[in-house]
């Protein structure tokens, strides 16, 4: 099979859904995958109409890992191997980063480089059989795209230790157990999930949004006193934005707010 569209972004009303689409190699990254993700996360960061992401697998499965047949021809062995590392991780981190938040929408098998999709995504959500974990171990093979900074400040060191030490996989409901994702429902009921999950993320101040989510993402790394300083120019800009006028104005009205992002 040729593949034409290895990710695809679809535009649905304020949801930017993005499916990756290689269903015959369990939506396997590719180095045009990557290419292309990147730029869909600029696309969707620009358009004022889009208020969240949501990222999904074709096929009822999320991402396999890299395409191994691709890593072989072109990396292993060879003396660009990093290279690969150092794509996936600035396409990841550009996902991490985004204004627009992301979900992850988890199926089939969310595993290594497709574990380190879910990890750069804001929020994940899982089918209660979806198969969620590292796995490089057990190919001998290391994530190069998050795991050893994004995953222990999710879920902590031994929980971290504990994946990718042995490779094991959790269903959903273990995911959620582990603080890994946000929530998980069996496999019929997930497209409603998503639906319940996005719903209290759209109706927001898209710049209320960028704020918040962009000093939380900061909020590890640095000491208290410098995050409090920037608080408190966070709090000054909220407080001089549009948004928090019309926020203010239509609770005191007994309204509905009408957002313009500014």
């Amino acid at each position: 099979m040729i593949d034409t569209d290895h990710i695809v972004l679809e535009k649905d009303g304020d949801i930017a859904r993005v499916w990756l689409n290689r269903p015959h190699k369990k939506n396997a990254v590719t180095v045009e995958l990557l290419h292309r993700l990147d730029e869909i996360i600029v696309e969707v960061d620009n358009d004022p109409e889009l208020k969240v992401l949501v990222l999904r697998g074709r096929n009822n499965t999320f991402c396999s890992g890299f395409d191994l047949d691709e890593l072989r021809e072109n990396y292993v062995g060879k003396t660009n191997a990093m290279d690969v590392a150092v794509l996936s991780a600035k396409v990841c981190d550009r996902l991490y980063s985004m204004n627009t938040p992301s979900v992850a929408v988890l199926e089939g098998h969310v595993t290594a480089g497709g574990f380190e999709l879910m990890i750069s995504c804001d929020f994940a959500v899982a089918a209660e059989d979806a198969k969620i974990g590292d796995f490089h171990i057990r190919r001998a093979l290391f994530g190069g795209a998050g795991p050893i900074y994004r995953l222990p400040r999710m879920i902590g060191i031994r929980k971290t230790k504990e994946l990718m030490l042995t490779g094991k996989l959790l269903n959903g409901r273990e995911a959620a157990d582990f603080d890994l994702i946000n929530a998980c429902a069996p496999a019929a009921e997930l497209d409603q999930l998503v639906a319940d999950f996005i719903a209290p993320i759209v109706d927001k101040s898209p710049f209320a949004m960028k704020l918040t989510k962009m000093t939380i993402d900061r909020g590890l790394d640095a000491d208290i006193q410098s995050l409090m300083v920037m608080e408190h120019l966070a709090v000054g800009n909220a407080l001089q934005s549009e948004d928090a006028r019309e926020g203010v104005n239509a609770f005191l009205e007994k309204r509905e707010p009408k957002w313009v992002g500014r």
